[in-house]
């Protein structure tokens, strides 16, 4: 048992699955900055403050995550090269078109929510309450916000 009482073994797999969302969390963030910093276009108000929303939310969860980390006794990872060599989504480079900005953000959201429901099942078969509720959390925010970002789309 580790110190809040879960199984050392169990929580390790857990811990690993988190900071593979970490590291996805980070790539996505990076992208969002290079949206809201190079977009042109007939939306660049609307979406270039929008993208800042979305990287300052990212930038909090980002924090979330490697603290919950730190209190499984694990290691967040915090690397360039650990965030692309684990990261789920693949870096943007000079996306200047708002639309296709936010179309690679709904598939970065796609991408965390189901590996935030894979955690979300391993952390609940070893009764870890905290990462499920972090999890859960965050599924049903951005579930909302996928939502209102293929509305924006239609």
């Amino acid at each position: 048992m580790n110190s809040i009482g879960l199984p050392q073994n169990e929580s390790q797999v857990v811990v690993d699955k988190l900071n593979k969302l970490l590291a996805t969390y980070s790539v996505l963030y990076m992208n969002t900055r290079g949206f809201h910093w190079n977009i042109k276009g007939k939306e660049f108000f609307e979406l270039h403050l929008k993208f800042e929303e979305i990287y300052n939310s990212l930038v909090l969860q980002i924090d979330e995550i490697a603290e919950r980390i730190l209190t499984l006794e694990g290691t967040p990872v915090h690397s360039y090269s650990d965030n692309i060599n684990l990261s789920l989504i693949s870096e943007q480079m000079n996306v200047t078109n708002g639309t296709e900005g936010l179309k690679h953000i709904l598939d970065g959201y796609k991408t965390i929510i189901l590996l935030q429901r894979e955690i979300l099942v391993l952390s609940g078969e070893i009764n870890d309450e905290g990462t499920t509720s972090q999890m859960s959390d965050y599924i049903t925010l951005q579930e909302k916000e996928v939502w209102m970002y293929r509305s924006y789309l239609a």
